[in-house]
């Protein structure tokens, strides 16, 4: 590869830099490999990697060549190649949001609900099983994707969630990580038509990115899903979220990205926060309950459920999810729902408990606010 760079410092002054840089240089570090294995050995085995590179070589001044099969943006192909099937999806997700995603493990750890040491053990782990069996570093063919979407919609995923909800920091949103998820999403999207929960994944993050702009105020305050200018929603991201919805579900093979795009599409179809239908979104989350059980989609159902039937109605529902008592979000729900419920001293103590559990400058003030009108 270096001598790869080598050709090119010396050529590309001369002749231009090709349309497709980092093929060329592939290729020619390629054709490198190959005149080096031949000269430098006459072992059978040798001669034998030769032969193989030499099937795959192209001209090096080629402005046509294409790496890696269907996979024509360097990071999809990196991430696809990441997430490889001898790991189990979770430690796939966590060690590509690690070397790829721009996470830090802290941020990782909050995202799968855990200490930050145990993630960090986690991605030891999974470093260690790649090394021990030696898994190759290889981007997968055509027929290998669909093996390998699970574990990449879910780093897509967390990637945008992180942006959505910085874990911390002064400012909510990081809007190069939502974008790039966005980006990321659409090209799954248009590789993968055929996959219903590429759609959804994307309808998913349309849906929610087009709240953004009014997700804050002026200066910077958190404004609740309820209290925000709906005239400031992106009215295409919307409408093509919501097409992404319907088109993937007709499909008839449900998953939790097209469920939870689905309720997206709820709360984006309601004129005002009085006008959202709360018992299709209960149902939509008892569905996605038994697509997939987790305490966090549980916890969601409960805030839609006290939309519906009352906070009184939801509370116990909090008390199922003990597994969440590290998590800020569940206490700052279990909060509002107390302050509903006019238990002021007992509001204070669970909003207090949250700000303690974040680190992001904005939460931390808005709970404060919370905190502060309890008098």
């Amino acid at each position: 590869m270096q001598d790869a760079f080598v050709v090119a410092l010396e050529r590309w002054e001369v002749d231009g830099a090709p349309s497709n840089p980092g093929a060329w240089i592939v290729t020619t570090a390629r054709n490198h490999a190959i005149d080096r294995v031949r000269r430098e050995s006459s072992r059978a085995a040798r001669q034998h990697a030769a032969s193989h590179l030499e099937r795959q070589r192209q001209p090096s001044g080629s402005d046509e060549v294409r790496e890696g099969g269907p996979l024509r943006d360097d990071r999809l192909r990196l991430v696809f190649t990441c997430c490889h099937p001898a790991l189990q999806v979770p430690a796939q997700v966590a060690l590509t949001l690690r070397l790829l995603g721009g996470l830090s493990t802290e941020e990782i750890a909050r995202a799968f609900l855990v200490s930050e040491a145990t993630m960090a053990q986690r991605l030891v782990r999974a470093k260690r099983k790649i090394r021990d069996a030696r898994i190759p570093y290889r981007v997968p063919s055509a027929d290998l994707l669909p093996e390998r979407l699970p574990g990449v919609l879910g780093v897509v995923y967390l990637v945008f969630n992180e942006g959505y909800a910085a874990t911390a920091g002064d400012a909510l949103v990081r809007d190069d990580l939502c974008e790039e998820s966005v980006r990321l999403a659409r090209l799954l999207a248009e590789l993968l038509p055929d996959e219903p929960e590429a759609l959804g994944l994307l309808a998913l993050l349309l849906l929610t990115a087009s709240r953004r702009a009014a997700r804050t105020t002026a200066d910077g305050s958190l404004v609740l899903l309820a209290d925000q200018d709906r005239s400031r929603w992106d009215a295409s991201a919307i409408a093509e979220g919501a097409g992404l919805v319907e088109r993937a579900l007709r499909m008839r093979r449900p998953g939790p990205y097209q469920l939870q795009a689905a309720i997206a599409a709820v709360h984006a179809h309601a004129a005002t926060a009085d006008e959202t239908d709360w018992v299709e979104i209960v149902g939509l989350y008892d569905a996605l309950l038994r697509l997939n059980p987790s305490p966090v989609v549980a916890l969601n159902r409960a805030v839609a459920v006290a939309e519906l039937d009352g906070p009184a109605a939801a509370l116990p529902l909090l008390d199922r999810l003990p597994e969440l008592d590290d998590y800020y979000l569940f206490h700052a729900t279990r909060a509002d729902l107390l302050r509903r419920l006019g238990r002021r001293d007992d509001a204070r103590r669970s909003y207090e408990r949250a700000i303690g559990l974040t680190a992001n400058g904005t939460e931390r003030a808005f709970l404060q606010t919370r905190v502060d009108a309890l008098g």
